[in-house]
């Protein structure tokens, strides 16, 4: 008997006939003999609502009153689901995140996860219930709720998989798969039938929207299976998995290349003429962690006369919050100007194997050039190999580069 934990978004909840449409899926699987637990999100756009209701009552709500009014969108389809379940014949029961045993800090709205006691889960499993958990949220040392942040029912479903011991991870979204781009801009992207952690934790913090990179990260550290599927039709979806991704062709896939991703949440700061000395670029990122601001792509130029331009990019949603912490530390090291440009885009190349190839920052740079595709900073890792460009140029971009690498299905 399989222990499978699935996790339903927003999407797929959105109301009561889809939330009955997510029951039958569920019965299904407890029909097959396993013993399932399930995780949801919130009805739709529940959390947006209640985000902007709170910000009617007030311009600055508290973070911990959010924390515990946003808590409750998942509340409410964690009931309904396992009330649909119990109306169709299964002993089903839902637990809220802090029941469920899911331990967090104390970083209102983007909570960690410190650990798992799954005891009340394995216990009610034992009895014979389908666990219907409600996702995004956790509880502090202290019993306060808290929200682990966007893509947080995911993290909790990972977590919970990783803690149970569960053979499989389902995450089921209003997408069949993952892409080798997004379908909405390139027609002729194909859906993988399987991708390596390294890989997708790639696509995923450069914008592939599938599934969250902590839950990526989670799933690698716990060796987890995770199968990316849709929860409106049939169909295996893409897995993601520990062994190398080996494409169409085989272990001597010719093209590495396996997907094109794109981010239009990008802004960057430059810090002009900052004295090149140590100590002033940590001051300058340890105020913007303890501000909650996280840092991407930091670029430093080399020193002329013991002077050096800064660049770092954030997300645009932070930029407004970010300008105010340079300021003063770039008043005080006596800094000529500090700017910034939300206007910004970054696309990407992702895929195992490019870095001992040679070619494929060629060729990237190459087909951006004949577009007249201007390329303001460049990123790399061992599998990816990413341009920052005018956001205006990303969807473009992303179909030239598609058609460039002309990615194989795998």
């Amino acid at each position: 008997m399989a222990l499978i934990v699935q996790k339903y978004g927003g999407s797929s909840v959105a109301d009561a006939e889809r939330i009955k449409g997510v029951a039958r899926r569920i019965a299904q699987a407890k029909a097959h003999g396993d013993r399932v637990v399930v995780v949801v999100s919130a009805m739709g756009d529940t959390t947006d609502r209640l985000v902007k209701l709170a910000y009617q009552i007030s311009p600055q709500p508290s973070s911990r009153e959010l924390d515990i009014l946003l808590s409750t969108g998942e509340i409410v389809s964690s009931t309904l689901l396992a009330v649909a379940l119990r109306d169709m014949g299964y002993a089903a029961i839902s637990l809220s995140g802090a029941q469920a045993g899911i331990q967090t800090n104390a970083a209102h709205r983007r909570a960690r996860i410190m650990k798992v006691e799954s005891r009340r889960v394995v216990e009610e499993l034992e009895r014979g219930n389908i666990v219907i958990v409600a996702g995004f949220q956790g509880i502090t040392g202290e019993m306060d709720i808290t929200t682990l942040g966007r893509g947080g029912s995911d993290t909790t479903a990972v977590a919970l998989a990783a803690s149970l011991g569960a053979e499989v991870c389902q995450i089921y979204t209003d997408v069949d798969g993952v892409y080798t781009a997004d379908p909405r801009l390139v027609p002729e992207a194909h859906r993988l039938a399987e991708i390596s952690y390294d890989e997708m934790l790639e696509l995923a913090s450069y914008g592939a929207k599938v599934i969250h990179p902590r839950a990526v990260e989670l799933g690698e550290l716990y060796n987890i299976p995770l199968r990316v599927a849709s929860s409106f039709a049939q169909g295996s979806g893409t897995l993601i998995h520990g062994g190398g991704s080996m494409g169409a062709s085989g272990m001597e896939v010719r093209n590495k290349v396996r997907g094109i991703t794109h981010n239009l949440n990008v802004a960057k700061i430059t810090i002009v003429g900052v004295p090149d000395q140590p100590g002033i670029a940590a001051t300058i990122f340890q105020s913007l962690a303890q501000a909650g601001i996280s840092v991407d792509t930091i670029v430093q130029n080399a020193s002329i006369n013991n002077i050096t331009d800064l660049t770092f990019t954030v997300a645009k949603g932070d930029l407004e919050e970010a300008m105010p912490v340079i300021e003063p530390i770039a008043r005080s090291v006596k800094a000529r100007q500090w700017v910034s440009d939300s206007r910004l885009g970054e696309v990407s190349i992702v895929g195992t194997g490019m870095q001992n190839t040679p070619g494929y920052a060629a060729k990237m740079f190459e087909v951006l050039s004949r577009r007249g595709i201007n390329i303001q900073l460049i990123t790399t890792s061992e599998i990816r190999i990413t341009c920052i460009i005018d956001d205006a140029r990303v969807k473009e971009a992303v179909r030239a580069l598609h058609q460039a690498f002309e990615i194989e299905m795998g």
